[in-house]
């Protein structure tokens, strides 16, 4: 809300919104939280790797402008990392 950056602005935002999302349906849909911190991470990745075509919009990386374009966006891809980690970490214990 801060930064009001929104999903295709290649921001966290791109990783963070699905993940959220498959998370919520996860425990609607009854699922372990293995299974659904495994999904919201897979989510996660999905949106990270769209963030390579976008031009950024919002944040540090939108002092680049078009130079953007084909990089994948740093702030997802640290979100995602997260997210996978809490999945993996609870996958063991």
């Amino acid at each position: 809300m801060r930064g009001k950056a929104e999903i295709g602005d290649k921001t966290m935002i791109d990783a963070l919104t699905p993940a959220l999302n498959s998370l919520k349906k996860s425990v609607e849909d009854g699922k372990s939280l293995h299974e659904a911190l495994a999904d919201s991470a897979s989510a996660a990745k999905e949106g990270m790797l769209s963030t390579i075509p976008l031009v950024a919009r919002k944040g540090r990386a939108s002092y680049l402008g078009e130079r953007s374009a084909g990089h994948q966006d740093p702030g997802a891809t640290s979100s995602y990392l997260i997210l996978q980690a809490a999945a993996d970490v609870w996958a063991q214990s």
